[in-house]
């Protein structure tokens, strides 16, 4: 019988970071502004979470992706990962950083919905698979930077479910080019659109663009959230939080700014625009917080009540032994960039 595993590789972490460098360079370039201790367990659990999307969004038969998915998560929470890079890297950070099984499981069931191809009747169904895909990341998130107290784990999930809405009201004509529709049902009844005729020929107009301001309006009321719940994390966690927090709502002020058009244009924000939100971040890094007066939003309570009842102490040295093993690879990588330029 396979022994549990408990320690990351270096070679395994490396792996990760390679593949996010070249096929997910958003996240990538993100992460350096992640304190080196977060950055490598934020590489080798996003670098799963991006695995699992793409195996639904691009795989051939996203059904029984779906399948391996419960499969690889069942394996990594028993101590017997799957034998490749990002499930052992993965495996290794879960147990190390007492990350409730609940919460990638939720990631999972979001992505089962996406095999259904559901809609939502309502914006709190939207909101219930919002915080799966996107809120569920953002407790993990939270609990590798080292925060469990619920007030912070809430604005933690408040702004991945802004940033999914941001991302649904971007993609409005590229999903809709794909089959995909994620607008609440009663929202473009009210509106007059018929959902199978917008499918079928996806156009931009005047109610359009009223919904995707409407939805725009609820990200905006969550981003606000869940910046009062920056000054709640480590100091040298904030920077790279609070960058990606101003990044993502200026997409929305960008598809604000083209009038809400989203089927003809992908609104995006340019690589100077982005160096200027990060230095306003880091101008707001001291910001006190005003976080635990705001209730969680219903959509996400079970995501912190699961992180809540997983707050077990760590195996001795065991969190130590990955720190190090994060610290080590940095080093490695470093000696060799000095010795490729010298």
């Amino acid at each position: 019988m396979q022994e549990p595993f408990h320690a990351v590789d270096p070679d395994d972490l490396a792996a990760c970071r390679d593949m996010l460098r070249h096929g997910s360079q958003s996240f990538f370039a993100a992460s350096l502004l992640l304190p080196k201790r977060v950055r490598g367990p934020a590489t080798a659990l996003y670098a799963f979470c991006r695995q699992a999307d793409d195996a639904i969004d691009h795989g051939a038969d996203p059904q029984s992706a779906l399948s391996g998915l419960n499969e690889r998560l069942d394996a990594a929470y028993a101590g017997c990962p799957h034998p490749n890079p990002t499930d052992r890297a993965f495996a290794a950070t879960v147990a190390a950083f007492q990350i409730p099984k609940a919460l990638p499981a939720a990631l999972i069931e979001g992505l089962s919905w996406d095999v259904q191809g559901r809609c939502y009747e309502n914006v709190e169904s939207l909101m219930d698979y919002a915080a799966r895909v996107a809120g569920a990341v953002g407790v993990m998130m939270a609990l590798i930077m080292g925060v469990r107290s619920a007030a912070a784990l809430a604005r933690a999930a408040d702004l991945g479910v802004a940033m999914q809405l941001t991302n649904i009201a971007r993609d409005v004509g590229e999903d809709a080019k794909a089959g995909r529709l994620f607008l609440p049902l009663d929202w473009l009844a009210q509106a007059g659109i018929d959902p199978a005729a917008f499918l079928a020929d996806p156009q931009d107009s005047p109610e359009l663009s009223r919904l995707v301001g409407k939805l725009l309006a609820e990200a905006e009321t969550l981003y606000r959230r869940a910046k009062a719940g920056i000054g709640l994390l480590p100091l040298d966690a904030r920077l790279g939080i609070g960058a990606a927090h101003r990044i993502y709502a200026a997409i929305g002020a960008k598809i604000a700014g083209s009038g809400y058009a989203c089927v003809s244009r992908r609104a995006r924000v340019t690589g100077a625009e982005k160096l200027l939100l990060v230095l306003r971040a880091a101008a707001a890094i001291a910001v006190p917080s005003g976080a635990a007066t705001i209730p969680a939003l219903p959509a996400n309570l079970f995501l912190i009540n699961a992180a809540a009842a997983a707050e077990i102490p760590p195996e001795p040295g065991s969190i130590v032994k990955l720190l190090l093993m994060f610290e080590r690879l940095e080093r490695s990588q470093r000696d060799s960039a000095a010795r490729l330029t010298a």
